[in-house]
């Protein structure tokens, strides 16, 4: 069985997978359709994200539709309402010399009308989060009595998104003669407990746990300190200035927060989580899509169903518990015969997760060394000439304007002229990465390097403290970032109710003065000043009368009338806010 002609697809299903550009069955598509055409059992097959499973199902799904009904026939269930519509626009292209099959996807976050009114004019294959289906069956809109096919797409996250009880009301509505396909990427406790409650005699179809796109991508470790995570990541996307990726988080507010320092940054990227709207997510995926955007920072419930075959990299944030999820992510570079990079910024303590994934996929990490600020001005500035060289030149369009071009530039030399256009496009490299560090782990980073001297700090007072939600690492980045810096020297840092004060550097405190204005936090104005208060003087009192605490003394450290620095508690002064 060498192409789609072999397994008994019909000429026009043929017809439309062949302009979308599939050329022969994935081991999956091999294994699925012929039994699926052929048998009215029930099925399991146990396949990542990647492998061709919507072809999987959906081919022989559509074949098997009685055209003559206008009725529902088959029922596909998946977790997200990015997979729902893209598993629709799927079966829709697979349909498309068919004229009598309609596909309508339903899910949340929008408004049930229009999916309503698509129903009543006669659908044959709904696809549907469990949720909103579950919702039109209860208004009887959604009709079972003709369903004779049920799909469960990942399985295993739906089952663990809460699912479970919207699952089991739609499997107990269906007859109990359908055919049901159970596909997922992993068979854990909750998808063997659903399977055998509602399948009988199912066939079990495996294919290679590890993605077929795997051996053609390369898994890279960048080991360094977690306060260096996001300097890695920045480094990372500066030194490959032709990416296009998605970066992995763990958390929705990991995710925002991220997204939130790229885009201040002038980085092209931009975010999806649970706290967009239907329309801002579609226009996010849209725009990462078209490639508008070239890195989408997300978590793995908020990327299901994205589905793009020419991704660069994918960047491993932070990296997932479980061994699998790695696999799931990774999987989503190196397609279509083209090579990608899955990349793992890590710490010491990831050790075990890195030997998890190792053995559990087979699959051996490379170290690499952060880009340092020479390799990556190096990179950028190559970028750019071979840019310059590129480039089309309309003669037409520019010759009303060269006279005047050549009497402004005439007073510079060939060599100058150079020297002045690359400086235009690259001084912001230059200038953000001239005193850059090395930060990997297994080196030192300037930070380290330079010696502490309390008497060159300044003590200043910011407008943000507990109240604003503000953390030690979260005022490091503001300065790091209007400053353009990770180099400043920053001291004690005192984070009260609704300001703090905090030790800098001398030497750049007149440049923080004069940035700060323009910069906000969490849409407050800051504003700092001159404070009076010396934290280093204090400390230095209670210097040599250091009094270390124990773990669960620790957990006490949030006492309001004490301030702590380096295992040291110092009592404070009582202060009115200054602003």
């Amino acid at each position: 069985m060498s192409g789609f002609k072999d397994i008994g697809l019909s000429k026009e299903l043929i017809k439309s997978i062949e302009e979308l550009g599939y050329k022969t069955p994935t081991p999956i598509q091999k294994e699925c359709i012929p039994f699926l055409l052929e048998e009215n059992k029930d099925l399991i097959a146990l396949a990542q994200t990647g492998t061709g499973k919507t072809a999987a199902f959906g081919l022989p799904s559509i074949q098997e539709i009685d055209f003559k009904l206008k009725q529902v026939q088959v029922i596909v269930l998946c977790p997200t309402r990015e997979l729902c519509i893209q598993i629709s626009k799927d079966l829709i292209s697979y349909s498309k010399y068919l004229k009598n099959i309609k596909t309508v996807p339903v899910y949340g976050g929008v408004s049930i009308e229009n999916q309503v009114k698509s129903i009543k004019k006669g659908a044959q294959i709904i696809v549907g989060t469990p949720g909103r289906t579950k919702d039109l069956i209860n208004r009887k809109i959604l009709k079972l009595n003709v369903v004779n096919r049920v799909v469960l797409d990942e399985a295993d996250e739906m089952l663990s998104m809460g699912f479970k009880d919207d699952l089991d009301f739609i499997l107990d509505k269906t007859s109990k003669n359908r055919q049901t396909m159970l596909f997922s990427a992993t068979m854990s406790k909750e998808v063997l407990s659903i399977s055998k409650k509602y399948m009988k005699g199912a066939k079990e179809i495996t294919v290679s746990k590890v993605n077929s796109g795997a051996k053609n991508v390369e898994h890279h470790i960048y080991n360094v300190s977690s306060k260096f995570k996001y300097e890695a990541l920045k480094r990372i996307s500066d030194y490959n200035p032709n990416i296009y990726g998605i970066v992995f988080c763990r958390t929705r507010r990991e995710t925002k927060d991220i997204a939130n320092k790229f885009i201040n940054e002038g980085y092209n990227a931009d975010a999806i989580h649970g706290d967009l709207s239907q329309n801002q997510r579609d226009e996010v995926m849209s725009r990462f899509r078209d490639r508008s955007l070239q890195l989408l920072i997300a978590t793995d419930v908020a990327a299901r169903g994205l589905d793009v075959d020419d991704l660069t990299h994918i960047i491993n944030y932070t990296l997932p518990d479980d061994p699998e999820i790695y696999i799931h992510r990774s999987g989503r570079t190196g397609r279509a015969g083209k090579n990608g990079i899955s990349i793992a910024i890590t710490n010491s303590r990831d050790g075990r997760k890195i030997k998890l994934i190792e053995n559990k996929s087979q699959i051996k990490f490379l170290n690499k060394d952060i880009p340092s600020g020479k390799d990556i001005c190096s990179k950028q500035l190559f970028k750019l000439i071979e840019k310059i060289e590129k480039v089309d030149v309309d003669e037409k369009q520019i010759e009303p304007f060269l006279d005047d071009i050549y009497k402004k530039l005439e007073w510079l030399s060939r060599e100058d002229l150079i020297k002045h256009f690359v400086s235009a496009e690259f001084n912001r490299f230059l200038d953000y990465y001239k005193n850059s560090g090395n930060i990997n782990n297994n080196g030192l980073s300037k930070h380290k390097e330079k010696k502490f001297n309390r008497e060159s700090f300044s003590n200043f007072s910011i407008n943000i403290g507990r109240k604003q939600g503000l953390s030690p690492i979260e005022l490091i980045s503001i300065i790091n970032r209007t400053l353009k810096s990770n180099e400043i020297e920053i001291g004690g840092i005192d984070i009260r109710e609704s300001y703090t004060i905090f030790e800098i550097d001398s030497k750049v405190k007149t440049d923080l003065i004069n940035k700060i204005k323009k910069t906000d936090y969490n849409g407050i104005d800051l504003k700092i000043i001159e404070s009076k208060e010396k934290i280093g003087k204090k400390f230095s009192k209670r210097k040599k009368n250091k009094t270390f605490f124990s773990k669960k003394k620790r957990k006490k450290r949030s006492d309001k009338n004490f301030i702590f620095r380096d295992n040291v508690k110092v009592k404070r002064k009582k202060k009115k806010n200054r602003f």
